[in-house]
């Protein structure tokens, strides 16, 4: 059978490869099905235009990966597929956890649970009748609790992205994590899934508190591939926790530096800091590395108790420090807004960044978002809205802050960690002229500059 599947277009100054699409692509064509990726993001598509794109193909099944964050761009492009005949599904975070919201306002035929390489190769082989396929529902045979779909335990055994489709090459210099050293960029996920259990996360439910890992051969077998067929010369690391097992990410490093492979890589998606040492942060150093994430959240230790963080801000600060040593430039995320927020936690947090040896740092507002344990926690205490700026303006406010207040604080906490003289010039010099455009999306989205 043959299917396009969709990523839409919606506003973000992150454009990289998806990843989701792409395995979903090499695992049905592993099987005999032809799937067409269609990233109107990258490809800056309008909706109209992919349904042409779609109908030029005379492709009648359709896959839309979706999250939060685009949801109302989804509902918008399912309903004219479905208005010019097309069978939908969608897949992704957000239906996992509000599937039968998503199927009425979508009106998809089904909406898929979970991972979905087994899941879509099961409806491909069924002609698209999902009846009795674990983790594809529609309204009709939709229980109260629903069961994901089907995982690949052995990760290995999943085929690489479809690269073809996605390739590098094709994206712009808009990467997560905003800089970049080198270009093209290859996004790779080494493991799924986290075993923690914090509390504005949806990963945790996502995948069951898991981790599966892939061989390090087979990660570096994939490096290796994207450098000699894609002229890939940085790779972004993506897991939830690239470092969580030592030895694989160790093994990892070694391979990279063994192989004698020419690259620069990052974790932007971010890394516990109590998971790394010097150790194991020079190995990584040796291989390429020369950034990454810490999710610090909040330097009060009651809001990262309240968060179920598991991590104190001594370890944090201690983890800080030992990056710096090793040359490796180290970002923080910090979230505004958590159960338990004050003004004056606000403040321990951006003066901890402050007194940091921290290189960048991110300042979000706290999304309420569907899979999350506060999802359910602070039900009634907020109202989603979908269609907001994402991590930029609140839906749940602590009783003791205001709305304004998050947004007033957001503000601050950017100019005060990047308008110093020796952090600016330090992120200057590692722009390029492809990025200032992305760059400056983001100092306007989060009101680091102001529109006139």
């Amino acid at each position: 059978m043959e299917i396009a599947l969709v990523r839409v277009k919606y506003n973000s100054h992150i454009i990289t490869p998806p990843l989701g699409l792409g395995y979903l692509a090499s695992y049905a064509q592993k099987f005999g099905h032809k799937v067409l990726i269609i990233d109107a993001l990258r490809d800056n598509l309008s909706n109209e235009q992919v349904v042409e794109k779609i109908n030029a193909a005379g492709i009648s099944a359709v896959g839309i990966t979706c999250l939060s964050a685009f949801y109302n761009e989804v509902v918008e492009l399912s309903k004219m597929l479905k208005a010019e005949g097309k069978k939908v599904f969608i897949g992704g975070i957000h239906p996992t956890f509000m599937p039968k919201q998503t199927l009425i306002d979508t009106g998809a035929d089904y909406v898929s649970l979970g991972e979905g390489e087994i899941s879509l190769k099961k409806l491909l082989d069924a002609n698209f009748d999902g009846t009795g396929i674990q983790g594809i529902y529609n309204l009709e045979n939709l229980p109260d609790k629903p069961i994901k779909g089907e995982k690949v335990e052995n990760l290995d055994d999943l085929p690489m992205p479809d690269w073809g489709q996605i390739s590098p090459k094709s994206y712009p210099r808009a990467p997560h994590g905003a800089v970049t050293k080198n270009y093209p960029i290859g996004i790779i996920i080494t493991t799924r899934g986290c075993p923690y259990g914090c509390k504005f996360c949806a990963s945790p439910n996502f995948y069951d508190r898991k981790i599966r890992f892939r061989s390090p051969k087979n990660v570096v077998d994939e490096i290796e591939y994207l450098v000699k067929n894609h002229g890939v010369k940085e790779i972004h690391f993506e897991d939830d926790n690239f470092t969580l097992k030592r030895s694989h990410a160790y093994e990892v490093c070694k391979m990279i530096v063994d192989r004698k492979i020419k690259i620069t890589f990052t974790c932007p998606n971010g890394i516990r800091a109590d998971k790394v040492d010097k150790e194991l942060l020079l190995m990584m150093k040796k291989a390429g590395c020369y950034c990454f994430a810490y999710g610090i959240e909040s330097a009060n230790p009651q809001i990262l108790k309240n968060i179920n963080k598991d991590e104190d801000i001594e370890t944090i600060k201690k983890s800080i420090d030992i990056a710096a040593d090793c040359g490796i430039d180290c970002v923080g995320f910090f979230i505004f807004g958590l159960p338990g927020e004050t003004k004056q936690s606000i403040e321990q947090s951006i003066n901890f960044a402050l007194s940091s040896k921290l290189t960048r740092a991110q300042f979000m507002i706290f999304d309420v978002l569907p899979g999350c344990n506060l999802y359910d926690d602070l039900d009634g205490q907020f109202e989603s809205d979908f269609s907001k700026e994402s991590y930029c303006s609140p839906e749940y406010v602590p009783e003791t802050l205001t709305k304004q207040d998050l947004i007033d604080a957001q503000e601050r906490a950017f100019r005060k960690f990047y308008f110093r003289p020796r952090i600016m010039f330090r992120m200057l010099r590692s722009v390029t002229l492809s990025q200032i455009g992305f760059l400056a999306k983001r100092l306007l989205t989060f009101g680091i500059i102001k529109h006139r």
